[in-house]
């Protein structure tokens, strides 16, 4: 696997930074990475003037004391984090830098936390999740390491689908984990009018997806995976997918985002957007295929 070699990590000082340093340690080997960027952004790195003259000796320049507390939490990591890392810290928004500094470094791969419970950072991470124009690992605040033994993929026949399916097959090679698929199908609206049931309308709108499945394996030239097709009523799709994918006791969900448009601020497609706003649960990773998004990417740096 070689899509992932350069990495950069959010990290907020929070002991979620403990858990993302970890993480990326176990995911080297599996995601191929090669050098890791841990980067914090703080809208103000200037101690004021007046401590500073009243209190010379209280602190060292406020970038330097953070990078050593980044460094002291790489050091909790044994064995050794054993790929090389630089360490950022810098000063403005978040946003803006955090994907500012992602061109500069040639980063293939975002890497941000979730906490468990809702936090101000959630804005941050759904924002960069839906702008950064590459794929983005989300991962939730779990101490435990991270064993990829069932990987969840919601597909619905498209290109999207194909690139998740590639990266789910390296990644079970590497692990040995178990792919299981899901399929979200529905019945149109209208369906009374063929004289038939509500219920025997779905079950033709079953068989229709499970063929459509079957030539989308053919077409790729995939072998039989598992899938789970699922009846959407009421419920909304990332509701759908979460369930099952909670049900399967899944360890990372890969969802290929479908951009609606190259160059609007909207850049995932509502079920994946969805899920990023929901999921601080499972591991999550958000495909993006190359060039997706990037003229929004570029005119937000004027290139």
């Amino acid at each position: 696997m070689n899509q992932f070699k350069i990495v950069m990590v959010g990290l907020d000082l929070s002991p979620l930074d403990e858990v993302l340093i970890a993480q990326i340690k176990s995911l080297s080997g599996i995601l191929g990475i090669e050098k890791a960027y841990f980067v914090h952004v703080s809208k103000n790195l200037i101690l004021p003037e007046s401590v500073s003259k009243t209190y010379p000796d209280l602190i060292a320049p406020i970038d330097e004391t953070i990078k050593t507390e980044i460094e002291h939490e790489i050091e909790k990591v044994k064995p050794a984090l054993d790929i090389p890392f630089e360490i950022l810290v810098k000063e403005g928004n978040a946003q803006e830098t955090m994907l500012r500094w992602s061109k500069i470094k040639d980063i293939d791969l975002l890497v941000l936390g979730r906490k468990k419970i809702k936090s101000l950072s959630d804005s941050l991470v759904n924002n960069l999740t839906q702008k950064y124009p590459h794929p983005v690992l989300l991962l939730p605040e779990n101490e435990q390491p991270l064993k990829i033994k069932n990987i969840f993929l919601p597909i619905d026949f498209s290109d999207h689908s194909r690139v998740s399916i590639l990266l789910a097959r390296e990644i079970a090679e590497i692990t040995g984990a178990i792919i299981q698929c899901c399929h979200l199908y529905e019945v149109p609206k209208g369906y009374s009018k063929t004289g038939k049931s509500f219920d025997e309308f779905s079950g033709i709108m079953l068989e229709n997806a499970k063929e459509d499945y079957s030539k989308f394996l053919g077409k790729n030239k995939f072998p039989e995976l598992p899938c789970t097709f699922i009846l959407k009523q009421k419920k909304d799709e990332a509701d759908n997918i979460m369930k099952q994918a909670k049900l399967n006791q899944s360890d990372l969900l890969i969802i290929g985002s479908r951009g609606r448009t190259k160059s609007a601020a909207l850049l995932l497609g509502s079920v994946a957007e969805k899920l990023v706003n929901s999921n601080h649960e499972i591991p999550m990773l958000v495909m993006k295929e190359e060039g997706e998004n990037m003229n929004f990417f570029e005119a937000l740096f004027k290139i």
